[in-house]
Formats: C-alpha cells, structure tokens, sequence
C-alpha cells in the first residue's frame, strides 16, 4: 500500500471513528427537548462527513472529487458547529470528551479544507 493510500484509509477511519464517537456522545446529553434537535443534526453531519468522503475517494472526475470534497468540508464544519453549541448551551457535563470531539472535528474540517483547496486549484 502506498503512503497516499494509507493515507486515504487512515481518513476514512477517522471521519467513521468521529461519527461513532459522536453517537455514542450524545447518549450523554441532558434529556431535553433541544438535545433531541442536536442530536439528530450531530448525528446527520457526521455520518455524512465520513459517507462522502468515502464517496470523493471513489470519485470519477477531478469535478466530482471536488463537489464531495466541497460537501465533506461543509459537514465536518457543520459539525464543529453542533459541538460548540453543546458546549455553549451546557448539553453535556462531559467536557473532556466534547473537547477531544471538538479538536477531532476541527482536524478533519482543515485537512478536507486543505483537500478542497489543491483539488480546486487542480481544476483552475
């Protein structure tokens, strides 16, 4: 396996592993009505960072790489963003966790971030 494709596979692990961590993160939100909101938007964005980003690896054009990768940078953002408003409205007394999910996310959105920028440079 060359390095690029380990790589690919170690960020493909890790934007999974984040969307499973976040699952299992959100069993422990106060149970209130706008934790149920949260929670299915948490959710949503961070299962789809990992599915297109899965999906830009299978790209078949350098446009189509750069549509998913566009989307995977707006998902992992997006779920920065649910991760903040945890934080700020007090929905977990995890903080140690919601910390270490938030650096993770934050990673993620710069490496894709990073991505985006070579491969829309790629198609100037």
């Amino acid at each position: 396996m060359t390095e690029k494709e380990e790589f690919i596979n170690s960020l493909k692990n890790r934007t999974k592993k984040l969307a499973a961590d976040i699952i299992d993160f959100c069993d422990t939100l106060k149970n209130c009505k706008a934790s149920s909101v949260v929670i299915y938007q948490i959710v949503k964005s961070s299962s789809s960072t990992g599915a297109n980003y899965r999906a830009a690896c299978r790209a078949r054009s350098k446009a189509e790489f750069y549509s998913k990768i566009c989307i995977v940078v707006e998902e992992a953002d997006e779920t920065e963003y649910w991760l903040e408003l945890i934080h700020d409205t007090n929905l977990s007394s995890e903080s140690k966790e919601l910390a270490r999910l938030t650096k993770e996310a934050n990673e993620i959105t710069r490496i894709m971030s990073k991505a985006r920028s070579s491969a829309g440079g790629n198609n100037k």
